[in-house]
């Protein structure tokens, strides 16, 4: 699968996620087998680009290509000034944000809200596109099935969006409205590659290989994009990709490989946090790796007393020493996240009565 210029590994891909996929993550989950991963959204505010937490996302040194970058914004000016600032620091792809539910977001009529004001996210894409093509790099954009269940508007936004020249569109199978409750659905997603030609990425709910064959299945998607199901659990990748290719699962992955990869994550976490800042955000990545497995309650409660790099890390590594003392594997139940329901469409279910 290619977005403009670049041939990705595989059509497994990491979803951007705020406050959880910087670049040490990304780094983690395209290690582990994503065939692409995009950035945490950048804000489009130029009066916010000189803040810490801008600089630590425009940060790439040592990230693969190609690198993504999502930006968020309501100003079509402000969102392809935006995209400029990120190629000058390395982006060679622009995803426009569509997606996201937060109500910080949406209440400033960002991410998901544009959904609701179709001129306006038009304008948006056709601004960036513009500021883009110059420089030889593609647009994409994440999007929603609409802002709620009386307006499920993707389908004929993608259409706006491929003819401003969005060159891959990933939807996430809820509405705004749903935020991150109920199932996602299928169908819209299958609705929108139908009436599009450039790829369609499918996301929402997909936490296990079979789920993902299903949804590609289903929807005839070019690619899934994983996004919760990755917290604590980055090898979901590389199984996915295994079982799509061969249909054939992969064994758990070994616990001294697990220590391991936590152990440089954090490394690599530190080095971009610093000390403060690195030993408060890993707690959230170390919890989610620990939270299904033998005394991983326990850990996590005494971890998160812990208050500088060193000590946590260490801690870490007694951790995993100790639960490899006992198992050569990490127990199943916590390496595979838990499935959902069989996938159907109405377009199966269509062919399936004639």
């Amino acid at each position: 699968m290619d977005i403009g210029q670049f041939t990705l590994a595989n059509n497994v891909f990491a979803a951007p996620m705020a406050g959880v996929t910087d670049r040490p993550f990304r780094r983690l989950c395209r290690t582990l087998g994503a065939g692409y991963a995009v950035s945490e959204m950048v804000t489009s505010r130029p009066d916010l680009w000189a803040s810490l937490k801008t600089s630590r996302r425009a940060n790439h040194e040592g990230e693969s290509a190609p690198i993504a970058v999502q930006i968020a914004g309501t100003e079509a000016s402000m969102m392809a000034e935006a995209a400029l600032y990120n190629i000058e620091r390395g982006a060679q792809i622009i995803d426009i944000n569509m997606g996201c539910p937060a109500k910080k977001v949406c209440n400033k009529w960002a991410g998901s809200a544009l959904m609701q004001d179709e001129a306006l996210a038009l304008s948006i894409v056709q601004a960036v596109v513009a500021a883009c093509e110059p420089h030889g790099v593609p647009v994409t954009l994440k999007m929603r099935t609409g802002w709620c269940q009386a307006r499920r508007n993707a389908v004929s936004l993608a259409r706006a969006f491929e003819s401003a020249g969005v060159r891959m569109l990933a939807v996430h199978g809820r509405t705004r409205e749903q935020g991150y409750g109920g199932d996602a659905e299928y169908d819209t997603i299958a609705a929108v590659k139908a009436a599009v030609g450039v790829p369609v990425v499918a996301n929402g709910d997909i936490t296990t290989p079979e789920k993902a064959r299903e949804v590609l299945r289903a929807t005839r998607a070019d690619a899934v994009m994983i996004g919760r199901a990755a917290q604590g659990r980055p090898w979901i990748f590389r199984e996915i990709a295994h079982f799509l290719a061969t249909g054939t699962h992969l064994a758990p992955p070994l616990v001294a490989e697990v220590r391991r990869l936590l152990l440089d994550h954090l490394q690599d976490h530190y080095s971009l946090y610093g000390e403060g800042a690195g030993v408060r955000s890993a707690r959230k990545h170390i919890g989610w790796y620990v939270k299904s497995l033998p005394g991983g309650e326990a850990f996590r409660a005494r971890m998160n007393l812990i208050e500088d790099c060193a000590a946590q890390w260490a801690a870490v590594g007694d951790f995993f020493d100790a639960l490899g003392a006992g198992t050569d594997r990490i127990p199943v139940a916590a390496a595979t996240p838990p499935g959902t329901a069989q996938v159907h469409t109405t377009f199966d279910r269509e062919v399936a009565s004639q």
